[in-house]
């Protein structure tokens, strides 16, 4: 996930339709599949609108202390993100490169890093509304929901998708993509420049994580 929510990663989803293509057989879904789907779109969407609104009901309450944001965020986070497959994704080839010491730092400052830099984000709340729209199926097991963060003042709407994967029954966010930018893919592309600069280093990740998370928590 990216530490600057203006930073926007390459859109995950590519349509396409070519003429004269019309003869080749395309699958027809049973209605049944069509009502399956259906549903598990409107499941993802509300799931994604329940944690909007609890996400700003409770860290945008000014009597809510910053210790308190803090571990509310993370709780959240955990709750309704899939963090193992986030990091690992964003740490891309370079997981493989890591010793099994490293990951298991990694994987805790990756986390940490999230919660100092979101939950500072949310205390600057300023009046805006989550508004969901509809949701796209994506594959067998993922769903793509489309929001809006509603701006006071007449500021133009931020839109965000968020991609929902369904697994053991439950529902976990493994991406948010903002103004068709995925946050994983940039903060990949971050994270391997950093190492690649730093002569392939794994370390060289590691300490930029602890020392932005001290910064961070300072603020």
């Amino acid at each position: 996930m990216q530490t600057q929510n203006r930073r926007s990663p390459l859109a995950a989803a590519a349509f396409w339709m070519l003429a004269g293509v019309a003869a080749v057989a395309v699958p027809v879904l049973a209605p049944t599949a069509v009502q399956a789907q259906a549903a598990k779109g409107q499941a993802s969407a509300d799931f994604v609108q329940g944690l909007g609104d609890k996400a700003i009901a409770t860290l945008a309450d000014p009597k809510v202390s910053k210790d308190q944001a803090k571990a509310v965020f993370r709780d959240l986070l955990n709750q309704n993100f899939d963090i193992n497959t986030i990091s690992r994704f964003v740490l891309g080839r370079y997981w493989n490169v890591a010793t099994d010491a490293q990951k298991k730092e990694y994987q805790t400052l990756f986390e940490q890093m999230i919660v100092e830099v979101y939950a500072e984000r949310f205390s600057q709340y300023a009046g805006e509304k989550f508004k969901v729209g509809g949701a796209q199926a994506s594959g067998d097991n993922d769903a793509v929901v489309s929001s809006q963060v509603l701006r006071p003042n007449g500021q133009p709407p931020v839109n965000v998708s968020w991609r929902v994967r369904s697994k053991d029954g439950s529902f976990k966010i493994i991406d948010v993509i903002v103004e068709n930018v995925s946050m994983s893919v940039t903060q990949r592309s971050e994270f391997a420049s950093l190492i690649e600069s730093n002569g392939g280093k794994f370390e060289a990740l590691l300490e930029a994580l602890r020392q932005r998370i001290q910064t961070a928590a300072t603020k």
